[in-house]
């Protein structure tokens, strides 16, 4: 197997979550809550195989304190994938920052954004390095 090949099967599960939105993103076009688009891609995730944890609670702690407050992540793949949906007409800086935000508090491995609010699905796949923390964005080759 080639480096591209190898690379790309790495990443697969990118581009089987990315498909399934697709079909989402096909079925319900824009304007629908994001809840909608949630729970249609939990459906079709765990359809083929995924196990799929939908509104996962995040504490936020200062050092060892748990403060109260909370967030949810929209959706964990496989326990290591943080899938952060968005309805909005243009995903921004600060969407991307939520979702690397989630995978710093986490130390999650992998992030993907996604935004089903304009006429084209948008989706951007992250990975964050277990050593340095650093997150850099994933393509397919």
């Amino acid at each position: 197997m080639n480096l591209i090949e190898e690379h790309n099967k790495k990443y697969k599960f990118f581009a089987d979550i990315t498909g399934v939105a697709m079909r989402v993103h096909r079925k319900y076009k824009p304007g629908l809550l994001e809840s909608a688009y949630e729970a249609a891609l939990k459906y079709l995730l765990e359809l083929d195989g995924y196990k799929v944890e939908r509104q996962v609670y995040l504490p936020i702690y200062w050092e060892d304190v748990q403060l109260d407050q909370t967030y949810r992540m929209d959706l964990v793949v496989n326990d290591d994938i943080i899938v952060e949906l968005k309805a909005v007409k243009f995903a921004d800086k600060e969407h991307r920052h939520q979702l690397w935000n989630y995978m710093h508090l986490t130390h999650k491995r992998y992030g993907m954004l996604i935004n089903f609010g304009s006429d084209s699905l948008f989706s951007e796949w992250f990975e964050r390095d277990p050593l340095t923390g650093e997150i850099s964005k994933v393509k397919l080759m």
